[in-house]
C-alpha cells in the first residue's frame, strides 16, 4: 500500500484497497468525504474512514437483535484489522495470547484490558485519552482511541449492505469472508488474510471475537437514542461483536451479539477467541 500524503503527527494517508464484493459503501452524503479514506497511525497500524450516514440496526432473527431500527452514525476512523498481537505487545510490554503470532490477534483479552491499551495508543501517539480506568466512562469528546459502540461496529461491518451477512451469498461463501468453525481449524489465523468489506475492513465476521465500548442489554434497542447510540450506562456484562474461528456460521451474522463479563479476576479464564479492535474520531 503506497503512502501518498502525509498528516499530522507523522500519520499516513493511503491508497484505499479494492474492496469486496457485497455492496458499495454506504450511499449517503458524508461530511467526512474530505478527509483520506486511509490512515497509517505512528505505531504502523492502519485505519480506515467509516463515513457517516443511516443504516437498519438489528435482525428479527434473534431475540435481543431486534427490533431492527434505523440508526444515523457520525463517521470515524476504525483499524483494518483486529489489534495484533505485535502492537499489542509493543504497547503494553506482554502478551496474554494462548497461541503466539506477532501477525495474529491478540486474545484471552479482557474489556478492562481493552480500554487500558486504547490509553496506552493514546498517550504514545501525543492524543487525550478517552477511558477513565478507575470508572470506565469513556469520553466520547476525546480525541484518542477508544473501542467502538456497538452500533458502529455494525455500521461498519454491514458497509452498506443489509443481509445477514456483509457479502452476497450467504453463509455458501463465508468461508472466503472469515475464520470460523468450519475452516479454522480450531485456531485463529493472521489478520488479513481473508477478504475485507466493502468498507475495506477484514475479519469482521470471524477469526476472534471483538469488545465492543457497551455494555450489554437484552433489550438495548428498544430504549437507545436513534442518532449514535451508546448502549446502557452500566451492566454486569459488556458487549462482544463478530464471529470467531470457534462459531458456527450462524453466529458470524452482521447482528449476532454476544457478551461476557468485562474483567476476570483471573486471566487465564479469558477467552481465546476474544479480541478487540480500536476507533477514533474522524476529524
Amino acid at each position: 500500500m503506497t503512502l501518498v500524503v502525509a498528516l499530522a503527527a507523522a500519520c499516513g494517508c493511503v491508497e484505499r484497497r479494492q474492496a469486496a464484493p457485497g455492496g458499495p459503501p454506504h450511499p449517503n452524503e458524508s461530511p467526512a468525504a474530505e478527509l483520506p479514506a486511509e490512515i497509517v497511525t505512528p505505531s504502523g497500524a492502519e485505519m480506515v474512514l467509516v463515513p457517516g450516514g443511516r443504516f437498519t440496526m438489528g435482525s428479527q432473527a434473534q431475540r435481543d437483535a431486534g427490533p431492527p431500527h434505523e440508526v444515523t452514525i457520525s463517521p470515524f476512523y476504525m483499524d483494518c484489522y483486529e489489534v495484533t498481537q505485535d502492537l499489542y505487545q509493543r504497547l503494553m510490554g506482554q502478551n496474554p495470547a494462548r497461541r503466539t503470532g506477532e501477525k495474529n490477534p491478540v486474545e484471552r483479552v479482557r474489556w478492562t484490558d481493552a480500554l487500558k491499551f486504547c490509553n496506552a495508543r493514546s498517550a504514545a501517539e501525543g492524543l487525550t485519552p478517552c477511558y477513565d480506568l478507575a470508572t470506565r466512562a469513556c469520553d466520547f469528546a476525546a480525541d484518542g482511541y477508544r473501542l467502538p459502540t456497538e452500533a458502529e461496529w455494525e455500521y461498519a461491518c454491514r458497509a452498506g449492505s443489509s443481509g445477514d451477512y456483509y457479502f452476497e451469498g450467504g453463509a455458501e461463501q463465508l468461508g472466503d469472508f472469515a475464520w470460523f468453525r468450519e475452516n479454522a481449524r480450531r485456531k485463529h489465523h493472521p489478520v488479513g488474510e481473508k477478504q475485507p468489506n466493502a468498507f475495506g475492513l477484514y475479519d469482521m465476521a470471524g477469526n476472534v471475537r471483538e469488545w465492543c465500548n457497551d455494555w450489554y442489554a437484552v433489550d438495548a434497542y428498544s430504549a437507545e437514542p436513534r442518532s449514535d447510540p451508546r448502549g446502557p450506562s452500566t451492566g454486569e456484562k459488556t458487549v462482544l461483536r463478530g464471529g470467531a474461528f470457534s462459531g458456527s456460521a450462524e453466529t458470524c451474522t452482521s447482528w449476532a451479539r454476544y457478551c461476557d463479563e468485562p474483567g476476570f479476576t483471573d486471566a487465564c479464564v479469558a477467552s481465546d477467541d476474544y479480541g478487540f479492535r480500536c476507533v477514533r474520531r474522524a476529524k
